[in-house]
């Protein structure tokens, strides 16, 4: 059964949600480096200022911050055994990192999902859960910037992953219920 795996996909495609159900079916981690900046920004600390400088222009945190932060987070023991990662590896360089964090435990990734789903239906989710949730970050320009550095930055992360034989796409759209199921169907082999 698939233990360490890379959820991918563009911001608002359900990342999170998916991330913390599919990681309860597979008794992992769910670990968010969005969780951790948020979590960081509320309690005022360095990182959380730094890191929220960068969010709030729609720009990324820089790797060497992100990289320092994720290793911490996979060397705690509820990550032995596997994770569920999202929102991290978001450029080539991060994947490079990562593959070499797990190296030196002899490990690597099972296998990266990316959320397929469109960037109109991006734009429309991030602005109804900005009136929900009055979330400050996900005004429109803000969201249409992040889906431009997720283009340049992020997408091509899925192609390194399928020219090892790793990536599976996902259809995003749906009930929570109907991409939670399709997510592990790509974890889980049918027997």
């Amino acid at each position: 059964m698939t233990k360490r795996v890379v959820l991918l996909g563009p911001p608002g495609s359900g990342k999170g949600t998916q991330a913390v159900g599919l990681a309860k079916a597979l008794g992992v981690p769910a670990i968010s480096t969005g969780a951790i900046f948020r979590d960081n920004l509320s309690r005022g600390t360095k990182l959380g200022k730094t890191a929220g400088s960068y969010m709030a222009a729609g720009q990324l945190v820089p790797d060497e911050v992100t990289n320092a932060m994720v290793a911490d987070r996979l060397a705690q023991p509820d990550a032995a055994d596997g994770f569920i990662l999202d929102g991290y590896p978001r450029n080539l360089e991060q994947v490079v990192e990562l593959d070499a964090m797990l190296a030196e435990r002899g490990l690597e990734i099972d296998l990266a999902l990316d959320l397929a789903l469109d960037h109109v239906l991006v734009v429309a989710r991030l602005l109804n859960r900005a009136q929900i949730e009055g979330r400050a970050d996900d005004t429109e320009p803000v969201i249409r910037e992040r889906l431009a550095v997720y283009r340049r930055s992020t997408e091509p992360i899925s192609g390194a992953y399928a020219a090892r034989g790793k990536l599976v796409s996902v259809d995003g759209d749906g009930t929570i219920e109907d991409v939670a199921l399709r997510l592990h169907a790509a974890c889980v082999p049918a027997t």
